[in-house]
């Protein structure tokens, strides 16, 4: 089992998650972060450290969200990892919640 990183994480892109993280499973891309599922270790550390509840078990991933396992697989295989913490936007807080923000992946 993995942990996956959702929709909601697009454009938020808080990184608190990264630095508990105990093997850089953590890839970013420009407006969004994944988790390496080959990687994960299904430790639930990184779970409640996100501040807009974008990561949750895949056994607990909500249907609408499905594409997102896939999503974050792909991902993770060419974007860098990261372990450590970085700003996050200074609009991130504007994004938390809104939904359609699939469209504005930028990959």
């Amino acid at each position: 089992m993995t942990f996956v990183v959702m929709e909601n994480c697009i454009k938020c892109k808080h990184t608190d998650c990264v630095e508990v993280c105990p093997v850089d499973c953590f890839h970013v891309g420009p407006n969004f972060l994944v988790i390496d599922p080959d990687e994960c270790i299904d430790c639930t550390l990184c779970e409640p450290e996100c501040p807009v509840d974008a990561i949750v078990s895949e056994d607990d991933l909500p249907e609408d969200q499905a594409n997102f396992l896939e999503l974050n697989a792909e991902l993770a295989k060419i974007w860098p990892v990261i372990t450590e913490m970085i700003d996050a936007p200074e609009d991130a807080a504007e994004w938390d919640g809104k939904e359609g923000k699939l469209e504005l992946l930028e990959r």
